[in-house]
């Protein structure tokens, strides 16, 4: 099929090369000039594990093209819309001004019987909202929603745990479900389950999910506030309960808390929207869920301060990653970063190093130092601390050698990713989140 992906970062970049390499013509669309001659020239314009390979790929098989013309989505079959939805400046609200200006600048261009897959995360209600301006082209709007995990995008994109496609009822929607199972066809092949819903219900999933996700590691984060008053082990109870099936491990790992640019906006507008809806106390537990994100943040900041005989200033302090997790560059709402932000407040030389988001990070907060070279970013520093859980941190970092850089021997383990037993056997002051 010909296909057209209309916004072209984090989402529709992934989406728009997955598509090309699975046999589809795409053109990916987008505003920003830049971003546009960067992926023309294959050059992912961030940092995703299989990006580039798949950009080359396409851009050389003449199935990918990308452009800033919108009227360069006229004859595609399918158009995707993958633009952001951040939330709003001085609310909690999703701000839908990309949305609402992707579906009317693909107007003109629709014809009678295209699909507009929708794909960006919005509020409950909004599909409702912009089907009619669809239909009265002959098109058919759907929402389509991703369940991407930076780092893992590619993969995530081209074998999905599962398919959501909310459509209109009757003919029509089954019409533009059955053209979707053949966008999707290797994976439908695969018998990946592809679930036909209401707008409704696939505009809920995609939060519901993330909710869901976001609780998960609030309640063990707010187990380890727990762990540290009462001198449990939080990473020994995640392990203990994680063994029932109704509970399972992943998602329970206590530290720093989330961030990028997902769980902390999408529950935030989760809210807000259940609050418009006048369900505000179905979600009320989502306002906790995101204090005690926060509260983690602040929790390793004293960490790092207990750790040091109670004052940073003039200390250096290396931090260990600027992503908001691995195998990304993403520095959105990054607690890593946070945590590098209050010390550097707090008086301490903070230097911070990250495998591929310091231009990110230098982007946003200029006032820190930043390091490429891991070995440079620690020595003699008077403390260390671990919070993007990158391996040439948590497992190619070993106390010996750290110990023949560094002045001070106290590390925080923001992640609860290393071996407490070998730092300490090394002579480190190992703090971690929750641990005794």
């Amino acid at each position: 099929m010909r296909l057209s992906v209309v916004g072209c970062g984090y989402l529709g970049a992934v989406h728009a090369a997955a598509m090309a390499s699975i046999g589809h013509e795409v053109v990916g669309i987008d505003v920003d000039p830049r971003k546009i001659a960067s992926l023309t020239r294959g050059e992912a314009p961030f940092f995703e594990p299989g990006l580039q390979d798949l950009l080359s790929e396409g851009l050389a098989s003449g199935r990918l093209t990308f452009t800033t013309s919108i009227a360069a989505a006229a004859g595609a079959a399918v158009h995707f819309i993958g633009v952001g939805t951040p939330q709003q400046a001085g609310g909690y609200a999703a701000d839908l001004t990309y949305v609402n200006t992707a579906v009317d600048s693909l107007l003109p261009y629709l014809a009678p019987g295209d699909v507009v897959a929708g794909k960006s995360t919005v509020p409950v209600g909004t599909t409702a909202e912009l089907a009619p301006r669809v239909s009265a082209t002959g098109a058919t709007l759907v929402w389509n929603p991703e369940f991407l995990r930076e780092g893992w995008a590619v993969q995530d994109t081209i074998d999905p745990d599962r398919l959501v496609a909310g459509v209109p009822a009757g003919l029509e929607g089954e019409r533009a479900a059955d053209i979707l199972r053949e966008v999707y066809r290797p994976a439908v092949d695969k018998r990946t389950p592809f679930i036909v819903t209401d707008y409704a219900t696939a505009e809920l999933v995609k939060v519901a999910a993330n909710a869901f996700l976001a609780t998960k590691i609030s309640f063990i984060n707010a187990m380890a506030e727990i762990a540290e008053v009462t001198g449990a082990d939080v990473t020994q109870l995640a392990d203990a309960i994680g063994h029932d099936a109704r509970i399972g491990r992943k998602f329970l790992g206590a530290g720093i808390g989330f961030g990028g640019g997902c769980l902390p906006k999408d529950i935030r507008a989760f809210a807000a929207r259940a609050e418009e809806l006048g369900r505000r106390e179905s979600v009320n537990f989502l306002r906790e869920v995101d204090a005690i994100n926060l509260r983690r943040r602040d929790r390793a900041v004293q960490l790092v301060v207990d750790g040091l005989g109670g004052s940073v200033f003039g200390k250096k302090v290396a931090m260990l990653g600027a992503a908001f997790k691995p195998h990304s560059d993403d520095v959105r709402d990054s607690p890593a970063l946070d945590v590098a932000v209050q010390l550097n407040g707090l008086g301490a030389d903070v230097v911070v190093t990250d495998p591929q988001a310091i231009e990110n990070a230098r982007r946003i907060h200029p006032q820190l130092t930043y390091e490429a070279d891991r070995d440079v970013t620690i020595r003699n520093a008077d403390a260390i601390v671990m919070v993007t859980e990158w391996d040439e941190y948590r497992r190619h970092l070993s106390p010996e050698h750290a110990s023949s850089l560094t002045r001070g021997r106290v590390i925080v383990d923001g992640r609860n990713g290393l071996d407490a037993d070998a730092w300490r056997a090394a002579g480190w002051k190992y703090v971690g989140m929750g641990r005794p």
